[in-house]
């Protein structure tokens, strides 16, 4: 947390205070929010790519579905 320099000495002082303390703390809660809401966006790429490739090599493999790919087995 960001410091003042000194400690609030009047009713305005602490207002002002309380109010930059929970100013920092929406900013880092923002930062951290729009951090893992873009991992989460990183990982669904991951994903669809991961289901495209798998479906790809399925299509090459001669497998329509998941219930032919246990006949490969």
């Amino acid at each position: 947390m960001s410091d003042t320099g000194s400690d609030p000495k009047s009713v305005q002082d602490l207002t002002m205070y309380v109010q930059q303390v929970l100013q920092d703390v929406q900013q880092k809660f923002q930062g951290t929010s729009d951090g893992v809401l873009l991992r989460i966006d990183e990982i669904g790429e991951k994903l669809d790519n991961l289901e495209k490739d798998i479906a790809d090599i399925m299509a090459q493999a001669g497998v329509d579905d998941l219930s032919d790919a246990s006949q490969l087995e």
